[in-house]
């Protein structure tokens, strides 16, 4: 019985394995999703993507890896642009999974679990028949004989597609005119993670790892990548400017303050170290210094969205909601209206506590939801506004689809039938509010079923 627990928790774990977003946290930044759109863009355009279409979703996570999930979407961890020493490395890896979404590996990975899982299964109950039959020894020879079997089949399985991944983003790099130097310095990192990861690097079995070792694909590309037109093109200085920013800036908003402090010192006036340096002083409760520092960023660049943003939020969140409003209201403007920024701007004209900016935040937070459905903040600050307007269906609507966003169906669906019970039928919020009853009842219905 033990070892079937352990061989079932097996399958388990590999089952998960190829499950990663599930598990991880994502991490919203407007700059950040701007910097990523933009450096994908020729990528997704080069491997055929409709444009717009392609999705980098930023995921708190301080290793070096990414992944997708399905869709056109591509996971990437805080840790993969923290470490990166180019924009060509984060291209790379970029590269790489759009093959995997051009390729349709995720379905196909799917389908390769499913087989494996039904050799496992098959192997153990062959095992447990032959243990039943007083054949103990054969039974577990039997279990993990299929057991292996079926993990090395998956493994191969996901090492080729990972070798015809690393070849179809080469193509894309070399036919959106960019240089594949970034792909092979980034196997580099990848081999040295393996290193640390393993200290007796040669008992490392190739045979048993999810994708081929870093050295052989770096090996095996090496010549197409210098074969290349684009091999020798020149990083843009400005998309490295705006890269080094945005390390200082995710530094300082994910790592602890006194780390960000070390690796960013007093004396280091540069743009991305007075950004790091602002988070940390901000996340430490050191509001005058976190002012202090942007006011310096803000007085070299008095327009920009982004340091604007960073502004208002810190006199925001430190109990100033009025001073907070100007600086936002540049930063959507500035930044093109941007949904996420507009969300903050809505936020802080209801903390003002002014019935004069209501009419203000609801318009912006329309604005932020009709571009970005999927930010739960800016449907509760939109739901707060109705509210405080009378208009309770509308905030029931808001309410819903925060549920839902949060995957919270029960209050999704009694939130959407309060909603339904106030609006005109027929209208489009009447009609969203009955979709999302729809959709939340379905879940709770299917999730009864698996319980029974």
């Amino acid at each position: 019985m033990r070892l079937l627990r352990l061989l079932l928790a097996l399958l388990l774990g590999l089952a998960l394995a190829v499950r990663p977003a599930y598990a991880q946290s994502g991490l919203r930044d407007a700059e950040t999703e701007a910097f990523l759109d933009d450096i994908s863009a020729p990528l997704a355009k080069a491997a055929g993507l409709a444009p717009g279409n392609l999705k980098i979703i930023l995921i708190n996570d301080p290793s070096i890896n990414a992944f997708v999930a399905g869709g056109q979407a591509v996971y990437i961890n805080t840790g993969t642009i923290l470490k990166a020493d180019s924009v060509g490395e984060l291209q790379g890896v970029i590269a790489h999974e759009i093959g995997h979404i051009v390729g349709g590996h995720v379905p196909l990975a799917g389908s390769n679990t499913s087989g494996m899982t039904s050799m496992s299964l098959l192997s153990l109950l062959v095992g447990a028949a032959a243990i039943a039959a007083g054949a103990g020894e054969a039974g577990m020879a039997a279990m993990m004989m299929g057991q292996s079997a079926a993990t090395g089949k998956y493994l191969a399985f996901s090492r080729a597609q990972e070798a015809s991944s690393d070849a179809a983003g080469l193509r894309f790099l070399r036919d959106a005119h960019l240089s594949g130097r970034g792909m092979l310095s980034f196997f580099n990192k990848m081999r040295t993670e393996e290193y640390r990861l393993s200290p007796s690097y040669t008992t490392i079995d190739p045979y048993m790892q999810t994708h081929p070792m870093s050295a052989d694909r770096k090996e095996r590309l090496t010549g197409d990548v210098e074969a290349s037109p684009w091999f020798s093109v020149p990083e843009d200085p400005a998309q490295m400017a705006r890269l080094k920013r945005i390390q200082g800036k995710l530094a300082g908003f994910i790592n602890d303050p006194p780390q960000t402090l070390r690796t960013y010192p007093e004396r280091d006036a540069s743009e991305p170290a007075l950004y790091a340096r602002a988070y940390a002083y901000h996340r430490g409760a050191y509001p005058q210094k976190a002012v202090a520092e942007v006011d310096q960023l803000v007085t070299l660049h008095p327009h920009d969205p982004y340091y604007l943003e960073l502004k208002g939020q810190i006199l925001l969140e430190g109990g100033k909601p009025a001073e907070a409003v100007p600086p936002l209201r540049e930063a959507v403007t500035r930044s093109g209206n941007s949904p996420l920024i507009a969300s903050l701007l809505g936020h802080a004209l209801l903390a003002t506590e002014d019935p004069k900016n209501y009419a203000e935040a609801q318009q912006v937070l329309k604005l932020s939801v009709a571009r970005d459905e999927d930010n739960p903040f800016a449907w509760y600050a939109l739901g707060t506004v109705y509210a405080r307007q009378g208009d309770e269906p509308r905030a029931a609507m808001a309410t819903a689809e925060r549920h839902s966003l949060t995957g919270n169906p029960r209050l999704a669906l009694a939130s959407a039938e309060m909603a339904m019970r106030g609006l005109p039928q027929g209208t489009p919020d009447y009609l969203r509010a009955q979709d999302i009853a729809l959709a939340s009842r379905g879940i709770m219905e299917q999730g009864g079923r698996r319980r029974r």
